[in-house]
Protein backbone atom coordinates (compact mmCIF):
# COMPACT_ATOMS: atom_id res chain seq x y z
CA UNK A 1 0.00 0.00 0.00
CA UNK A 2 1.21 3.49 -0.84
CA UNK A 3 0.08 6.75 0.72
CA UNK A 4 0.56 9.59 -1.75
CA UNK A 5 0.04 13.18 -0.64
CA UNK A 6 1.22 16.21 -2.61
CA UNK A 7 3.19 13.87 -4.86
CA UNK A 8 5.14 12.31 -1.97
CA UNK A 9 4.99 8.54 -1.56
CA UNK A 10 4.93 8.34 2.22
CA UNK A 11 5.28 4.57 2.17
CA UNK A 12 8.48 4.46 0.15
CA UNK A 13 11.43 3.37 2.29
CA UNK A 14 15.10 2.75 1.68
CA UNK A 15 14.75 -1.02 1.43
CA UNK A 16 12.87 -0.55 -1.84
CA UNK A 17 16.09 0.75 -3.40
CA UNK A 18 17.80 -2.63 -2.94
CA UNK A 19 15.00 -5.17 -2.54
CA UNK A 20 14.21 -5.57 -6.24
CA UNK A 21 17.70 -4.98 -7.59
CA UNK A 22 18.58 -7.33 -10.44
CA UNK A 23 22.15 -7.56 -9.18
CA UNK A 24 23.83 -7.01 -5.86
CA UNK A 25 24.20 -3.34 -5.01
CA UNK A 26 26.37 -1.75 -2.36
CA UNK A 27 23.68 -0.48 -0.02
CA UNK A 28 23.85 3.18 0.95
CA UNK A 29 20.05 3.43 1.03
CA UNK A 30 19.22 1.59 4.26
CA UNK A 31 20.36 3.01 7.60
CA UNK A 32 21.05 -0.32 9.33
CA UNK A 33 24.62 -0.65 10.61
CA UNK A 34 26.64 -3.11 8.55
CA UNK A 35 28.02 -6.27 10.11
CA UNK A 36 25.04 -6.64 12.43
CA UNK A 37 23.63 -8.30 14.41
CA UNK A 38 26.92 -9.18 16.13
CA UNK A 39 27.59 -12.86 16.93
CA UNK A 40 26.83 -12.53 20.64
CA UNK A 41 23.41 -11.06 19.86
CA UNK A 42 22.61 -13.74 17.31
CA UNK A 43 23.47 -16.31 19.96
CA UNK A 44 21.13 -14.70 22.51
CA UNK A 45 18.33 -14.65 19.96
CA UNK A 46 18.99 -18.25 18.91
CA UNK A 47 18.97 -19.31 22.54
CA UNK A 48 15.43 -18.00 22.92
CA UNK A 49 14.12 -20.39 20.27
CA UNK A 50 13.90 -23.26 22.75
CA UNK A 51 11.13 -21.34 24.49
CA UNK A 52 8.86 -20.77 21.49
CA UNK A 53 6.20 -23.16 22.79
CA UNK A 54 5.39 -20.68 25.56
CA UNK A 55 3.62 -17.37 25.01
CA UNK A 56 5.96 -14.36 25.07
CA UNK A 57 6.64 -12.84 28.49
CA UNK A 58 7.88 -9.28 28.16
CA UNK A 59 8.43 -8.51 31.83
CA UNK A 60 12.21 -9.02 31.91
CA UNK A 61 12.80 -7.04 28.71
CA UNK A 62 10.52 -4.25 29.86
CA UNK A 63 12.35 -4.07 33.18
CA UNK A 64 15.70 -4.00 31.38
CA UNK A 65 14.62 -1.08 29.19
CA UNK A 66 13.27 0.77 32.23
CA UNK A 67 16.53 0.24 34.15
CA UNK A 68 18.62 1.38 31.17
CA UNK A 69 16.79 4.73 31.18
CA UNK A 70 16.28 5.01 34.95
CA UNK A 71 12.50 4.89 34.59
CA UNK A 72 9.71 2.89 36.25
CA UNK A 73 8.35 0.04 34.11
CA UNK A 74 4.99 1.82 33.91
CA UNK A 75 6.65 4.33 31.58
CA UNK A 76 7.84 1.66 29.10
CA UNK A 77 6.02 -0.11 26.28
CA UNK A 78 7.72 -2.66 24.05
CA UNK A 79 6.61 -2.62 20.41
CA UNK A 80 7.21 -4.47 17.17
CA UNK A 81 9.61 -1.79 16.01
CA UNK A 82 9.00 1.95 16.10
CA UNK A 83 6.60 1.50 13.18
CA UNK A 84 4.05 -0.17 15.45
CA UNK A 85 4.32 2.75 17.85
CA UNK A 86 3.35 5.19 15.09
CA UNK A 87 0.22 3.17 14.38
CA UNK A 88 -0.69 2.91 18.07
CA UNK A 89 -0.33 6.66 18.55
CA UNK A 90 -2.52 7.32 15.52
CA UNK A 91 -5.28 4.89 16.50
CA UNK A 92 -5.34 4.77 20.30
CA UNK A 93 -5.37 8.45 21.18
CA UNK A 94 -7.91 11.22 20.65
CA UNK A 95 -6.29 13.78 18.39
CA UNK A 96 -7.73 16.89 16.77
CA UNK A 97 -4.79 18.77 15.30
CA UNK A 98 -1.74 16.53 14.75
CA UNK A 99 1.32 18.13 13.17
CA UNK A 100 4.41 16.49 11.69
CA UNK A 101 7.69 18.35 11.35
CA UNK A 102 9.19 17.63 7.92
CA UNK A 103 11.36 16.57 6.22
CA UNK A 104 11.43 13.49 8.42
CA UNK A 105 10.57 9.80 8.41
CA UNK A 106 7.23 9.58 6.62
CA UNK A 107 5.65 6.59 8.36
CA UNK A 108 4.21 8.67 11.26
CA UNK A 109 2.22 10.86 8.88
CA UNK A 110 1.14 7.84 6.85
CA UNK A 111 -0.13 6.15 10.03
CA UNK A 112 -2.02 9.28 11.10
CA UNK A 113 -3.64 9.65 7.70
CA UNK A 114 -4.59 5.97 7.55
CA UNK A 115 -6.33 6.44 10.92
CA UNK A 116 -8.44 9.24 9.44
CA UNK A 117 -6.59 12.25 10.83
CA UNK A 118 -6.04 15.48 8.95
CA UNK A 119 -2.32 16.13 9.35
CA UNK A 120 -0.67 19.54 9.29
CA UNK A 121 2.95 19.91 8.24
CA UNK A 122 5.74 22.20 9.32
CA UNK A 123 8.38 22.21 6.58
CA UNK A 124 11.87 23.06 7.76
CA UNK A 125 13.96 24.89 5.16
CA UNK A 126 17.38 24.23 3.73
CA UNK A 127 18.33 27.89 4.10
CA UNK A 128 17.81 27.47 7.85
CA UNK A 129 19.89 24.30 7.90
CA UNK A 130 16.70 22.25 8.39
CA UNK A 131 16.79 23.35 12.03
CA UNK A 132 13.73 23.45 14.21
CA UNK A 133 12.19 26.76 15.30
CA UNK A 134 9.77 25.89 18.12
CA UNK A 135 7.94 29.21 17.61
CA UNK A 136 6.86 28.03 14.15
CA UNK A 137 4.64 25.27 15.59
CA UNK A 138 1.00 26.44 15.91
CA UNK A 139 -0.38 26.53 19.45
CA UNK A 140 -3.41 24.51 18.33
CA UNK A 141 -1.35 21.41 17.54
CA UNK A 142 -2.24 18.72 20.09
CA UNK A 143 0.33 16.24 18.79
CA UNK A 144 3.71 17.29 17.42
CA UNK A 145 5.93 14.67 15.84
CA UNK A 146 9.63 15.40 15.33
CA UNK A 147 12.64 13.20 14.65
CA UNK A 148 15.88 13.69 16.56
CA UNK A 149 18.33 13.21 15.00
CA UNK A 150 16.08 13.67 12.01
CA UNK A 151 15.82 11.25 9.13
CA UNK A 152 16.72 12.17 6.38
CA UNK A 153 18.42 15.49 7.18
CA UNK A 154 20.78 14.07 9.86
CA UNK A 155 20.20 17.24 11.91
CA UNK A 156 20.35 16.84 15.69
CA UNK A 157 18.06 19.40 17.30
CA UNK A 158 19.06 20.75 20.73
CA UNK A 159 17.06 19.10 23.51
CA UNK A 160 16.19 22.55 24.81
CA UNK A 161 14.60 23.47 21.48
CA UNK A 162 12.59 20.24 21.31
CA UNK A 163 11.52 20.64 24.93
CA UNK A 164 10.10 24.07 24.12
CA UNK A 165 7.43 22.34 22.02
CA UNK A 166 5.83 20.83 25.12
CA UNK A 167 2.47 22.24 26.22
CA UNK A 168 -0.28 21.12 28.61
CA UNK A 169 -2.74 19.10 26.56
CA UNK A 170 -0.22 18.36 23.80
CA UNK A 171 1.63 15.14 23.04
CA UNK A 172 5.23 15.81 22.05
CA UNK A 173 6.40 12.72 20.16
CA UNK A 174 10.15 12.56 19.59
CA UNK A 175 11.40 9.81 17.30
CA UNK A 176 14.87 8.94 18.63
CA UNK A 177 15.37 5.89 16.41
CA UNK A 178 18.94 7.01 15.62
CA UNK A 179 19.86 8.59 18.95
CA UNK A 180 21.98 5.62 20.02
CA UNK A 181 24.21 6.36 17.00
CA UNK A 182 24.98 9.81 18.44
CA UNK A 183 28.02 9.90 20.75
CA UNK A 184 26.87 10.18 24.39
CA UNK A 185 23.28 10.35 23.08
CA UNK A 186 23.55 14.10 23.50
CA UNK A 187 20.23 15.95 23.16
CA UNK A 188 18.18 12.88 24.08
CA UNK A 189 14.99 13.33 26.09
CA UNK A 190 14.53 9.61 26.74
CA UNK A 191 15.31 9.77 30.47
CA UNK A 192 13.22 12.86 31.18
CA UNK A 193 10.04 12.67 33.26
CA UNK A 194 9.52 16.41 33.77
CA UNK A 195 8.41 17.32 30.22
CA UNK A 196 4.59 17.30 29.98
CA UNK A 197 3.14 15.05 27.30
CA UNK A 198 6.54 13.73 26.22
CA UNK A 199 6.58 10.50 24.21
CA UNK A 200 9.98 9.17 23.11
CA UNK A 201 10.24 6.39 20.55
CA UNK A 202 13.32 4.19 20.29
CA UNK A 203 14.29 1.50 17.78
CA UNK A 204 16.80 -1.31 18.19
CA UNK A 205 16.80 -2.18 14.50
CA UNK A 206 19.36 0.37 13.27
CA UNK A 207 22.39 -0.03 15.50
CA UNK A 208 21.88 -3.74 16.09
CA UNK A 209 20.72 -4.91 12.65
CA UNK A 210 17.32 -6.18 13.80
CA UNK A 211 15.06 -4.76 11.09
CA UNK A 212 13.80 -8.26 10.32
CA UNK A 213 13.01 -8.99 13.97
CA UNK A 214 10.98 -5.82 14.69
CA UNK A 215 11.74 -4.47 18.15
CA UNK A 216 11.49 -1.00 19.64
CA UNK A 217 9.91 0.76 22.57
CA UNK A 218 7.96 3.77 23.77
CA UNK A 219 8.81 5.90 26.81
CA UNK A 220 5.96 8.08 28.09
CA UNK A 221 3.73 8.98 31.01
CA UNK A 222 2.00 5.90 32.50
CA UNK A 223 -1.45 6.99 31.29
CA UNK A 224 -0.23 7.26 27.70
CA UNK A 225 1.56 3.92 27.94
CA UNK A 226 -1.61 2.27 29.24
CA UNK A 227 -3.69 3.71 26.40
CA UNK A 228 -1.22 2.48 23.78
CA UNK A 229 -0.96 -0.94 25.42
CA UNK A 230 -4.75 -1.38 25.29
CA UNK A 231 -4.59 -0.86 21.53
CA UNK A 232 -1.94 -3.54 21.03
CA UNK A 233 -2.90 -7.10 20.08
CA UNK A 234 -2.09 -9.83 22.57
CA UNK A 235 1.61 -10.77 22.67
CA UNK A 236 2.68 -8.13 20.14
CA UNK A 237 6.43 -8.73 20.57
CA UNK A 238 7.85 -12.18 19.87
CA UNK A 239 10.02 -14.13 22.28
CA UNK A 240 13.17 -13.72 20.11
CA UNK A 241 12.56 -9.97 19.89
CA UNK A 242 12.15 -9.77 23.66
CA UNK A 243 15.42 -11.65 24.11
CA UNK A 244 17.11 -9.17 21.79
CA UNK A 245 15.70 -6.18 23.66
CA UNK A 246 16.94 -7.49 26.99
CA UNK A 247 20.36 -8.28 25.55
CA UNK A 248 20.75 -4.83 24.00
CA UNK A 249 20.24 -3.21 27.40
CA UNK A 250 23.26 -5.00 28.92
CA UNK A 251 26.13 -2.68 29.95
CA UNK A 252 28.45 -4.47 27.51
CA UNK A 253 25.98 -3.86 24.68
CA UNK A 254 25.63 -0.19 25.58
CA UNK A 255 29.43 0.11 25.55
CA UNK A 256 29.55 -1.50 22.10
CA UNK A 257 26.87 0.86 20.82
CA UNK A 258 28.84 3.83 22.15
CA UNK A 259 31.97 2.60 20.38
CA UNK A 260 30.00 2.18 17.16
CA UNK A 261 28.65 5.72 17.48
CA UNK A 262 32.17 7.10 17.85
CA UNK A 263 33.32 5.20 14.77
CA UNK A 264 30.31 6.41 12.77
CA UNK A 265 31.25 10.00 13.59
CA UNK A 266 34.76 9.45 12.20
CA UNK A 267 33.53 7.71 9.05
CA UNK A 268 30.84 10.36 8.51
CA UNK A 269 33.49 13.09 8.62
CA UNK A 270 35.43 11.22 5.93
CA UNK A 271 32.31 10.97 3.74
CA UNK A 272 31.50 14.66 4.19
CA UNK A 273 35.08 15.65 3.32
CA UNK A 274 34.90 13.61 0.14
CA UNK A 275 31.53 15.06 -0.87
CA UNK A 276 32.85 18.59 -0.34
CA UNK A 277 35.20 18.05 -3.29
CA UNK A 278 32.28 18.06 -5.76
CA UNK A 279 30.96 21.41 -6.99
CA UNK A 280 27.75 19.69 -8.10
CA UNK A 281 26.99 18.44 -4.58
CA UNK A 282 25.48 20.46 -1.72
CA UNK A 283 25.64 18.82 1.70
CA UNK A 284 23.58 19.36 4.85
CA UNK A 285 26.69 19.90 6.91
CA UNK A 286 25.19 19.68 10.41
CA UNK A 287 25.06 15.89 10.11
CA UNK A 288 25.01 13.93 13.38
CA UNK A 289 23.31 10.65 12.37
CA UNK A 290 24.62 7.57 10.54
CA UNK A 291 23.61 9.10 7.20
CA UNK A 292 23.95 12.38 5.34
CA UNK A 293 21.60 14.33 3.10
CA UNK A 294 22.95 15.81 -0.12
CA UNK A 295 21.55 17.79 -3.03
CA UNK A 296 23.01 16.82 -6.38
CA UNK A 297 22.55 18.61 -9.66
CA UNK A 298 20.36 16.34 -11.82
CA UNK A 299 20.07 14.12 -8.78
CA UNK A 300 17.52 11.65 -10.18
CA UNK A 301 19.77 10.92 -13.15
CA UNK A 302 22.83 10.66 -10.94
CA UNK A 303 21.03 8.16 -8.71
CA UNK A 304 20.25 5.97 -11.72
CA UNK A 305 23.85 6.14 -12.89
CA UNK A 306 25.00 5.16 -9.39
CA UNK A 307 22.76 2.09 -9.58
CA UNK A 308 24.41 1.11 -12.86
CA UNK A 309 27.75 1.53 -11.14
CA UNK A 310 26.66 -0.73 -8.27
CA UNK A 311 25.52 1.69 -5.54
CA UNK A 312 22.03 2.19 -4.10
CA UNK A 313 21.25 5.65 -2.67
CA UNK A 314 17.98 6.63 -1.01
CA UNK A 315 15.91 8.97 -3.16
CA UNK A 316 14.86 12.13 -1.33
CA UNK A 317 11.77 13.21 -3.24
CA UNK A 318 9.42 11.01 -1.19
CA UNK A 319 10.08 13.22 1.86
CA UNK A 320 7.82 16.28 2.11
CA UNK A 321 9.95 19.38 1.76
CA UNK A 322 12.48 17.73 -0.57
CA UNK A 323 12.64 17.30 -4.33
CA UNK A 324 14.27 14.91 -6.82
CA UNK A 325 17.73 16.46 -6.42
CA UNK A 326 18.07 15.14 -2.88
CA UNK A 327 19.76 11.87 -1.93
CA UNK A 328 20.32 10.28 1.47
CA UNK A 329 23.56 8.34 1.88
CA UNK A 330 24.27 5.90 4.71
CA UNK A 331 27.65 6.19 6.40
CA UNK A 332 29.78 3.14 5.67
CA UNK A 333 33.38 2.08 6.26
CA UNK A 334 36.17 4.05 4.63
CA UNK A 335 36.84 1.55 1.85
CA UNK A 336 33.19 1.52 0.81
CA UNK A 337 33.01 5.31 1.00
CA UNK A 338 36.06 5.72 -1.20
CA UNK A 339 34.58 3.36 -3.78
CA UNK A 340 31.33 5.30 -3.67
CA UNK A 341 33.06 8.65 -4.13
CA UNK A 342 34.80 7.29 -7.23
CA UNK A 343 31.44 6.06 -8.54
CA UNK A 344 29.85 9.44 -7.81
CA UNK A 345 32.57 11.14 -9.79
CA UNK A 346 31.83 8.83 -12.72
CA UNK A 347 28.06 9.34 -12.39
CA UNK A 348 28.39 13.12 -12.40
CA UNK A 349 30.57 12.94 -15.50
CA UNK A 350 28.05 10.69 -17.23
CA UNK A 351 25.09 13.02 -16.71
CA UNK A 352 27.18 16.07 -17.67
Amino acid sequence: MHTHTDGHDLRHHGDAEVRDAASALTDLAVNVRTGTPPPWLRERIAGSLTGLAAYPDGRAARAAVAARHGLPVERVLLTAGAAEAFVLLARALTLRHPLVVHPQFTEPEAALRDAGHRVARLLLREEDGFRLDPAAVPEAADLVMVGNPTNPTSVLHPAAAVERLARPGRLLVVDEAFMDAVPDESESLADRTDVPGLVVLRSLTKTWGLAGLRIGYVLAEPGTIAALERAQPLWPVSTPALAAAEACMDPAALKEAAQAAALIAVERAHLLAGLAEFDEVRVVEAAEAPFVLVHVRRGAEVREQLRRLGFAARRGDTFPGLGPGWLRLAVRDRTTTNRFLQALDQALTMVG
